[in-house]
């Protein structure tokens, strides 16, 4: 089994893909739920047909060079370098993106294979917003409607990413119960897209959840350490020693790391958030 895509050059190593089962060792798997078991499974053959069809290809190249912006630049921390004692750091530039994350990477590729499937909505939980304003950004862009679950006590925290959303058309479900953050805007979203299986595809923001999502995810994002690993040959006529992430729900990480799992003499190291 490989997501790799010859024509792209971007995919997933064998290394970090799932078994047959969606299982990372011990870790993932599919959700036991039938109708959504049944909805999981319309994803995962939808998505392994779109990553080899040439006009989905073609399209994802367009819209990341036309309307994101790649390829974002990697950029010498010159005066970072010189505080840290002359490590050479240089950074991706992400934060370049259309909507200011990696979060649109994964997002078009989403709202594209929900149109392929057919859906008419797009459904999602955000907790700092930012893969809520790349889910309605790339929505609004194909004419889908967008829906996005938030707890109220990061509505009242994000409140310049919620007025991006809701000028971008998305529906806002203001979730109050429990504590009123992420986990509880997750479980309000996938109530809602119980009930609406047969017309919306969940778009799940990071490289979490039941299969297919976290090599769905972990797919879209790999154009990230491809990128990387291209322009810092090409800067610097080398490799780095260490490749740095951030991890929270994993999506900037893996996508990062993905282009560099042949290299093993480049460390790879996460810094998780606290």
């Amino acid at each position: 089994m490989t997501t790799q895509n010859t024509t792209t050059g971007y995919g997933l190593h064998q290394s970090i893909l799932p078994n047959d089962d969606g299982l990372y060792g011990e870790f993932g798997g599919k959700i036991g739920h039938p109708e959504l078991a049944k909805a999981m499974a319309e994803i995962e053959v939808g998505f392994r047909e779109i990553i080899k069809n040439d006009d989905f290809i073609a399209e994802m190249k367009r819209l990341r060079e036309t309307y994101v912006g790649r390829p974002s630049p990697i950029y010498h921390a010159q005066r970072l370098t010189k505080h840290c004692g002359g490590a050479q750091i240089y950074f991706k530039r992400e934060d370049l993106n259309h909507t200011g994350a990696h979060k649109i990477n994964h997002c078009l590729g989403e709202v594209l294979l929900a149109k392929k499937l057919g859906k008419t909505k797009v459904i999602a939980e955000t907790g700092a917003g930012q893969h809520g304003v790349a889910l309605a950004t790339a929505a609004a862009l194909m004419g889908m409607e967008c829906e996005i679950h938030m707890g109220v006590v990061d509505i009242k925290k994000e409140h310049p990413n919620v007025s991006r959303m809701k000028i971008l058309g998305a529906n806002i479900v203001p979730v109050s119960r429990g504590a009123g953050t992420l986990k509880e805007a997750v479980d309000s979203a996938f109530e809602t897209y119980l009930n609406e299986l047969d017309t919306s595809m969940f778009a799940i923001g990071s490289a979490l959840g039941p299969a297919p999502y976290p090599e769905m995810v972990s797919y879209f994002q790999s154009v990230v350490g491809h990128e990387a690993r291209s322009q810092f040959l090409t800067t610097t006529g080398k490799l780095p020693n260490k490749v740095v992430a951030c991890i929270g729900g994993g999506s900037n990480a893996i996508g990062m790391f993905s282009g560099f799992f042949d290299d093993k003499n480049v460390e790879k190291r996460r810094g998780t958030r606290r």
